[in-house]
This record gives structure tokens, C-alpha cells and sequence, in this order.
């Protein structure tokens, strides 16, 4: 990997679109390894860890899906997820399995070096930073990369970390969908349609619930997001 250079690795079983994501992400200044099987990225990332995996769904050998989840298992590194059918299910099986964005095909190479570079700028931006807030009973630790619903951590991946800390920011006020894909992805919402907000929002209500949190994230129709806590 050359000096000072970001290390992309992405798997899709369409050699064209490799070659093109190779192009764009070069030019943009990473260091690339593609593979065509995500069998194959992730036997490389268990030798050398990348910095960001971007993952097509519908591969040969094991689904990017399945990759998704193998490698949120050992590690937090962001994920884009690749998918060419516009169903909600895919999307949605891809944030629950940790994936961090996605993007259907056929996308704009130029956007998807714009999206990667919005994610590992979110992740650099969150270098350990003395900020705690506490709202019901979550305890937000920036330093530490926690949340803790008493004394149980909820297990987030980066972005969700990200969009929670600016939902316990602002708690108790409305944040617009705009704000969160400004501050969490690092994108305008008139240079995208995207539902990447929605979809994560989704993934961390379920963690609350599952962890019995006392606070909810509520939509405030038409508008974004507010952190609330439920009374017994």
C-alpha cells in the first residue's frame, strides 16, 4: 500500500465495474485491491485489514451479505454495500448486518469515491474526544466509542454511533434528515436520494429494544428524528 494512502478493497463478480471502481478510487487518491468473489476479500482481510470493504450482494461462493456480517464480526471496518435491485429488503438486510451506506446499481463511480471518502472522513473525525452525554439511561462516551444502556453497551457500528451522538446532541429536539446526512454522511441531500438515514434509524431502534432502552427515537413527520424517553 503506498505511504499515507487509504487501502480500499472491493469485491464484485462484474470485472468492468472492478475496473472502473479501481480507476475512480485511484484517481481519487486510495490504494485499491478488487476481488471477484468475497470469499477472496475477506481471506485478504483477515491477512491485511483494509480501511473501507465495498461489497456487491449477488456474487458467486458466499453473498456479499454473508461478507457483511463475517467481517462486522471481527472488526468495525465501514462497509459500502453494492446492490442491483431496489428492494427494501436488500437494503435493509445490509444495515442490519452492519453495513454502513450502500449504493444501487447501475451508480456514478465519481459518487461512490464521494460517499467513501464522507465515511472514512466520519470515521477520522471520530478520533477519541472528551464528550459524555447521558439521555434516559444511555450513557454516550465519545473517547470511548460507547453507548451504554446501563450497563450493557450497545454494540454500533460507526455510523449508527455517529447518528445517535448527533440525535443525544440535540435530545429532545427535532434533527431534519437533511442535518443527519450532512453531519453523519457528509452529503447534501439535493446531491443524492438516499435513504441511508431512515434505514440506519431503523437498525438502531431495534438494538434499543432489544437492550429494553427507555429511549426511543421518534419520527417527526415530514421533518427528521428526536430522541425521547418512554415512561413506564
Amino acid at each position: 500500500m503506498a505511504e499515507g494512502k487509504k487501502l480500499i478493497y472491493a469485491a464484485d463478480d462484474e470485472q468492468d465495474i472492478l475496473d472502473v471502481m479501481r480507476e475512480f478510487l485511484q484517481n481519487g487518491g486510495f490504494s485499491v485491491r478488487t476481488f471477484s468473489t468475497g470469499d477472496a476479500l475477506y481471506d485478504a482481510f483477515l491477512k491485511e485489514p483494509c480501511d473501507l470493504a465495498v461489497l456487491d450482494i449477488m456474487m458467486p461462493g458466499t453473498d456479499g451479505l454473508t461478507i457483511c456480517k463475517k467481517l462486522r464480526e471481527i472488526s468495525s471496518v465501514p462497509i459500502v454495500i453494492l446492490t442491483a435491485k431496489e428492494s427494501e429488503t436488500d437494503h435493509m438486510r445490509g444495515f442490519m448486518l452492519g453495513g454502513d451506506d450502500y449504493l444501487i446499481k447501475p451508480f456514478s463511480p465519481s459518487l461512490l469515491v464521494v460517499r467513501i471518502k464522507a465515511l472514512l472522513r466520519r470515521v477520522e473525525m471520530m478520533q477519541p474526544v472528551s464528550v459524555k452525554r447521558n439521555f434516559g439511561d444511555l450513557a454516550f462516551d465519545e473517547s470511548k466509542h460507547t453507548v451504554l444502556c446501563g450497563e450493557v453497551p450497545l454494540e454500533l457500528t460507526v455510523t449508527e454511533f455517529a447518528l445517535l451522538g448527533c440525535l443525544m446532541e440535540n435530545a429532545g429536539n427535532a434533527v431534519s434528515r437533511d442535518t443527519l446526512l450532512n453531519r453523519v454522511w457528509g452529503i447534501d441531500s439535493d446531491e443524492v436520494e438516499t435513504r441511508v438515514t431512515d434505514e440506519t434509524v431503523r437498525r438502531i431502534r431495534q438494538k434499543l429494544k432489544s437492550s429494553s432502552s427507555s429511549v426511543k427515537i421518534s419520527a417527526v413527520w415530514g421533518y427528521g428524528y428526536k430522541l425521547e424517553v418512554q415512561h413506564a
